[in-house]
């Protein structure tokens, strides 16, 4: 991947080198930008995301097209049910993070209940950046292929890395005021696949980590 479009790409994800930083958003970006992508990011959004030319979050971070956070179904496998908790909560996870970075006032996200760690560091400052400099992010991301690579159902602090392919084409960074589109590199990376760590604390499982991989999908 080429530099531009490290600084483009992820938790703008976001598009940050925080570990938003790859390239959005996706978003992981985003302003520090995918952490973009960031939400990123978080985008953008941590929000995985690369800084663009300028210094603001790439458009590569990102609302996922998928129903809100729902518990695992119940079953007697605990790795089965990890799984299931830890994907949920990654879609959750996106979905706030849109939420994060259309909102410069900051009261219409509540990522902390879905994030922690770096992956919800990153995503607040790389949202707060772009929104210092008068950008929002309007649209959805779309994540698909979630799958979980590896889990811990048992360990001190039970994880799970989830795989996913984010697509952040319609999730766009504008300015504030105008609405107006902010012009991005063309050859941006936009499909990408992203890795993230998924952790399971007392109060319920949260991201912590998002990482894009700088690889189409």
């Amino acid at each position: 991947m080429t530099a531009t479009q490290r600084r483009s790409s992820a938790h703008d994800i976001a598009a940050v080198r925080d570990r938003h930083t790859p390239w959005f958003a996706a978003v992981y970006f985003r302003e520090t930008a995918a952490a973009s992508l960031t939400f990123c990011a978080a985008l953008v959004l941590t929000a995985c995301s690369s800084s663009d030319a300028n210094g603001e979050a790439s458009d590569e971070s990102p609302t996922v097209t998928q129903s809100p956070r729902t518990s695992a179904t119940t079953t007697s496998d605990p790795t089965e049910a990890a799984k299931k908790e830890a994907i949920a909560t990654y879609a959750a996870y996106w979905q706030e993070m849109e939420k994060l970075y259309a909102d410069p006032s900051g009261k219409s996200a509540h990522l902390d209940q879905y994030a922690a760690s770096a992956a919800l560091k990153n995503a607040e400052t790389d949202a707060k950046r772009a929104h210092d400099r008068g950008r929002i992010y309007t649209g959805s991301v779309a994540l698909t292929g979630q799958t979980v690579t590896k889990v811990n159902p048992a360990g001190r602090i039970p994880n799970a890395t989830v795989s996913s392919c984010l697509d952040i084409s319609n999730w766009r960074r504008v300015h504030a005021k105008t609405k107006k589109p902010v012009t991005l590199p063309e050859n941006r990376l936009t499909k990408y696949l992203i890795v993230s760590t998924v952790e399971k604390y007392p109060e319920g499982w949260r991201v912590t980590s998002d990482d894009p991989q700088g690889k189409p999908c």
